[in-house]
């Protein structure tokens, strides 16, 4: 039951609605509504109806589907295990704002997947939301300094041991394919100074967002076919090379595989060509894990040779057809099974590719054409214009594509025409295309393999979704040192887990085929409204109830059956102590 309390702030009094909660066993004023100075609050009532005092909705949805699944797989209680105090001195494991670390962490996790935002622009999206409704708990004095405080209570070395247990406890609760693994790489700039000494972790690198003036962080995921489910996640310094950060991580991801109780021997893991060496592929072999990769055209050119005229037909799908040679090959020292074909997709965008860098040459060779036209009093000399014509038309395909012919009209005065080596052209375009893929899968079908490894696709997909600016963004960070940027990258993973899971369910059993964007924009929109009526009585009462859905809404409710959850949310036992 509600009720109204004053409170006198230098020399004023102020009212206040406020409900009696329960908040771990013990009685706690919750504010529900501000109502001002008696003044203000005449002025209201004179305003309103009878039986109406206020109104007032919130983003619902996305937020208690991210805290039921978290509940469920004791996220709090998981973290909490390996919490420490983070200054020798301190014995106890340190409680801010009546809150832990386990549970400040999953907050972070769920405001990363919503709305991402810095540590301190936190309580800003929160207070949007139903969360201390929920949580029965006041946040508002949840800042940066919170967040920074309980982050450094996490050591680093046991993220690892926290994402297994994880895991292990979604495994028991989901049955997830995990036949094919995707293996990826990729990386996310940053504005850490060149002179900040204290992050090792952001270094300069080969940017894959045209960044490369900026310090990076490289992220390495391991996701599941179907789901995107992230099994596995290591945060590297961003100028290791990617075929480096496999040698550093393949016996880790199997030691996962073996930690969930998978069999190694049912799964394959698949990667790209970036991640190829003798070595690598030599640590996969006596790790006896399965795998398919890919090869650089470049370096087998003899296998395109070979492939000439041999190509047999494979039927991907009813609208995808391909023509593929099959052989096996001894690559590296080991044997291996080798399909070539064309991607036309990939021969498109070369060939656009190679249209674009014409393009930029012609109009350089235009400029030149037109100074060459205008008269100049110094004599150009035409060695010196052959060198720089030479310069410019030199590409990646040598300087015969791209033929130039200077005439001279008088003495110190040339004129420039060009064209494309049609011939040229036509050759280079007989070679693009081309993919090479390699497996020690002998006895896959062809079909089998070249759709495993476009599942390569399934990994990228996750590195968009964790470059997405307005959900389960990773960047920007907010954060200067190597321990606050490892965490950080976690519960940025814990917020996809726990998206990637609401995403398969409504996709299984709603048959949602929109993107996860779309779901968590559905999902935030779902409003959770509260109404305080005064009684026959002359006392507050706060109703809480959902506002009005659409059918796509209505369906997702009753998928993820958060329609009554608002009414009895989940317990987190971890809110404000340990349990330990």
């Amino acid at each position: 039951m509600a009720t109204i309390q004053s409170k006198t702030s230098h020399g004023c009094k102020y009212w206040y609605i406020v409900e009696s909660r329960r908040i771990n066993g013990k009685p706690r004023p919750i504010v529900l509504a501000y109502l001002g100075k008696a003044d203000d609050l005449l002025k209201k009532l004179q305003g309103l109806s009878d039986d109406r005092i206020k109104l007032k909705s919130y983003s619902h949805g996305a937020l208690c589907a991210l805290l039921s699944i978290a509940h469920h797989l004791a996220i709090p209680h998981e973290i909490n295990k390996y919490i420490c105090s983070p200054r020798p001195y301190m014995a106890k494991k340190p409680i801010r704002n009546n809150l832990t670390a386990g549970i400040t962490l999953l907050l972070g996790a769920i405001g990363r997947v919503c709305m991402p935002t810095s540590k301190l622009g936190w309580w800003n999206w929160a207070k949007t939301t139903s969360c201390e409704y929920l949580l029965r708990c006041s946040l508002n004095k949840i800042d940066s300094q919170h967040f920074w405080d309980l982050m450094d209570a996490l050591p680093v070395d046991k993220i690892p041991l926290i994402e297994e247990v994880i895991l292990q406890r979604v495994f028991q609760q989901y049955p997830l394919k995990t036949d094919s693994l995707f293996f990826d790489t990729t990386n996310f700039f940053t504005f850490i100074h060149t002179t900040n000494t204290r992050c090792t972790i952001a270094q300069r690198g080969k940017n894959k967002q045209k960044r490369s003036d900026l310090r990076q962080i490289g992220l390495a995921l391991v996701v599941t076919r179907d789901d995107f489910i992230p099994l596995f996640h290591h945060t590297y310094q961003g100028n290791i090379h990617d075929s480096k950060v496999f040698e550093e991580v393949i016996v880790k991801i199997k030691q996962r595989i073996e930690k969930l109780n998978l069999s190694v021997e049912g799964h394959t893991i698949i990667f790209d060509r970036g991640n190829n060496s003798k070595k690598n592929l030599t640590t996969v072999a006596n790790l006896h894990l399965h795998y398919i990769g890919a090869l650089t055209p470049y370096q087998h050119k003899q296998l395109i040779t070979d492939a000439k005229d041999h190509y047999s037909k494979v039927i991907l799908n009813e609208d995808q057809e391909l023509y593929v040679y099959r052989t096996q090959r001894t690559i590296w020292g080991e044997d291996r099974t080798v399909l070539v074909f064309v991607s036309d997709e990939l021969k498109e965008g070369q060939m656009r590719g190679i249209v674009q860098w014409m393009d930029k040459k012609k109009k350089k060779l235009d400029q030149i054409k037109a100074i060459l036209q205008k008269p100049s009093r110094k004599k150009r000399n035409r060695r010196q214009l052959r060198t720089m014509l030479d310069r410019v038309v030199k590409g990646p395909y040598g300087t015969d594509l791209l033929v130039w012919s200077l005439k001279r009209k008088s003495q110190g005065v040339f004129s420039l025409t060009y064209s494309v080596n049609d011939k040229k052209l036509l050759s280079i375009e007989d070679t693009l295309g081309f993919r090479i893929i390699m497996t020690d899968r002998h006895d896959w079908e062809s079909e089998k393999i070249i759709k495993a490894f476009y599942g390569q696709a399934f990994v990228e997909n996750a590195f968009k979704n964790l470059k997405n600016y307005f959900h389960l963004a990773i960047r920007p960070s907010y954060h200067w040192t190597d321990q606050k940027l490892l965490v950080h990258y976690f519960i940025c993973i814990l917020g996809f887990l726990l998206t990637t899971l609401i995403y398969r369910k409504v996709r299984l059993e709603c048959n949602f085929k929109k993107s996860i964007d779309s779901l968590l924009d559905i999902l935030n929109n779902i409003r959770l409204c509260s109404i305080i009526h005064s009684t026959q009585k002359n006392k507050l009462k706060a109703i809480y109830q959902l506002e009005e859905l659409d059918d796509v809404e209505q369906e997702l409710v009753e998928c993820l059956q958060l329609r009554n959850i608002h009414q009895n949310p989940p317990q987190f036992q971890e809110l404000s102590v340990y349990n330990y």
